[in-house]
């Protein structure tokens, strides 16, 4: 025969935990919402301890549930610096630069 799960609860939640949760939440609760708040996060907790109680002996830690592969690639010139054919249309030229009017004058 199975073991039985038995609801934990074994997490209790104080009206402490509760309101300094609130405060970082920035959160006003009434009294109703600070029970119920209570109750979640106590139904929280003991689903983690229930986790915790898996066999994880040889499971490698892993981030992603699929395996990520680095999509870098080698970075690598592959269509030139296009320099000489930027300048082929300019009007005019001085070694690899364009010669353009100035438009400051002291």
């Amino acid at each position: 025969m199975g073991k039985e799960r038995v609801a934990f609860m074994a997490n209790v939640i104080t009206d402490e935990t509760i309101d300094y949760v609130g405060i970082l939440a920035k959160l006003e609760l009434s009294g109703e919402e600070k029970e119920a708040a209570k109750k979640d996060m106590a139904r929280m907790l003991d689903y983690i301890d229930q986790l915790n109680e898996l066999d994880t002996a040889g499971v490698e830690p892993m981030s992603h549930v699929f395996p990520a592969t680095n999509v870098f690639r080698e970075d690598v010139v592959t269509n030139g610096d296009g320099r000489k054919e930027a300048l082929a249309n300019a009007p005019a030229r001085k070694d690899d630069s364009f010669v353009a009017p100035r438009t400051f004058h002291e």
